[in-house]
This record gives structure tokens, sequence and C-alpha cells, in this order.
């Protein structure tokens, strides 16, 4: 499962142009967030942003995911340059293995939209707000957009069938949570 998560993204001109944009989108919001030299990267799934993240010579990386497996295809897939400035994390999202204000940034891709319970979504940035010292990134599919209506559509269509891993969720929503957290907006990318 690893390591077809890991190709998934690079899968295909599509993902590959996908993944190209979060790219370019994280290095905007990296730069927002001053640069910061300490990243927890969680969920960082097969390491896909690692490359990306180790671009700033001197930034420290910690690799955190809920998955042994994932921390595993992550080490042995992505570049050795890169994996030596990693320091892998086996931790949950909702209890991390970290004291208070323990990294710079917390860099969040694609975790919070697997998230449809809003009391679950409070309980991670409340920890992300206890880790953290100065700044979350955070990418979330959330209304007002053209694949955020493909989303709605396709799902009106199919209709509700069993387990949902994915959900759009109203950003007047989401940024309320944020709020409620602690957290203020900065920027949104």
């Amino acid at each position: 499962h690893a390591k077809r998560y890991f190709q998934k993204h690079q899968d295909g001109l599509g993902r590959r142009l996908s993944h190209r944009r979060d790219e370019q989108l994280a290095r905007k919001a990296l730069a927002l967030a001053g640069d910061p030299g300490l990243v927890l990267d969680l969920p960082c799934g097969a390491g896909r942003f690692w490359p990306m993240l180790a671009e700033k010579p001197n930034r420290v990386i910690i690799g955190a995911d809920n998955s042994e497996s994932m921390l595993k295809v992550a080490q042995q897939l992505q570049p050795a340059d890169v994996v030596k400035r990693v320091q892998p994390l086996h931790t949950s999202a909702f209890e991390i293995a970290l004291p208070d204000n323990a990294v710079d940034s917390i860099f969040c891709m694609r975790l919070l939209h697997h998230v449809g319970d809003a009391q679950h979504r409070l309980a991670i940035l409340r920890e992300f707000e206890r880790v953290t010292r100065d700044s979350v990134i955070i990418s979330l599919w959330v209304d007002g957009n053209f694949k955020a209506w493909k989303r709605k559509r396709s799902e009106q269509k199919r209709g509700q069938q069993g387990y949902q891993n994915r959900f759009v969720l109203p950003a007047a929503t989401v940024e309320k949570e944020f709020e409620q957290a602690g957290f203020r907006i900065q920027e949104q990318l």
C-alpha cells in the first residue's frame, strides 16, 4: 500500500502537474511563514514533499506518520541526500510525540480533507497548536472552486456508498475551527 501511494502521485501527467502545483503553493506558504528552520511534516506519507522541504539547506525536517510502513517506504524511495536530513517519527496527529512548542512550523498536506468529524479536526488542530511555536501550513479541500464543485457533483451522482474518506468542507467552517484552536489565518492560497 505504501509503495502504491508513492507511485500514485507520479502516475500520469495530471497527477504530476497537480503535484507540481502543490509544491508551488507549498513553497509560497513556507516563504510566508518565514522559511522555518525546523519543520514537522505530518503526515509525511511516502515523503513526497521531502525534496521540496529540503531545498532550504539548513532546514531540519521531522518526517512523521502514523504508518511505520509509510516511513520505511519514504526512507527507501526518496533520494538518499534528502533522507539523511529527515528525522523519522512514528506518531499520531491526535497525540504528537513531541513536547510543547517543539517545531517552528507544521507542514500538513492532505490530511484534514480525510477528517469528516469536526471534533476530530479540532482535536488535531489543538494538538498542532500545542506543538508549533510559530505556524501551521495546511492543505485541504474547501468549497468555492471548480474541483470542489466537481467532487460534489460526482458524490451526488453516485450517492453515499459506505465509508467516505475525502470531504469538501465549507471554508467558513474550517476557518472557525482554526480560530477555535487558537490560530490566526495569515493567508489563503
